[in-house]
């Protein structure tokens, strides 16, 4: 694990199409910083861990249990396990900063991006 690193530099993960996240792992605890494309729609999904998060850059409308809220730079959300949610981003595209503690993938020995419920590969 290397001790500092740069966001930019960090590989990106395609999660849905016009979604990137980039991740950094502890022992313990995932952060990572998820780039929406403008319009973009983040499909409803939960999963095990919850998940705290802020807004980085733009906007994103995000919709935690059936309750929308379009949040702003500095703005932050809480998830709790296995609630229902999605998000969009807003027309100048988002960036978001969400922090958890992410299974960990036992085939590949390391942490990888929740798995929408349902979704394989």
């Amino acid at each position: 694990m290397s001790v500092y690193q740069a966001v930019a530099k960090l590989k990106p993960t395609r999660i849905w199409d016009g979604v990137l996240g980039r991740v950094v792992n502890g022992e313990r605890l995932t952060i990572g910083f998820v780039d929406i494309d403008p319009n973009v729609q983040v499909p409803e999904h939960r999963h095990e861990n919850e998940q705290v998060g802020f807004v980085l850059r733009g906007s994103v409308t995000m919709v935690v249990d059936g309750q929308s809220r379009e949040l702003r730079v500095g703005e932050t959300y809480t998830i709790a396990s296995q609630v229902p949610h999605s998000a969009k981003a807003g027309a100048e595209g988002g960036q978001y900063v969400v922090t958890g503690t992410f299974a960990i993938n036992s085939m590949l020995g390391r942490r990888v991006w929740p798995r929408p419920a349902g979704r394989r590969g």
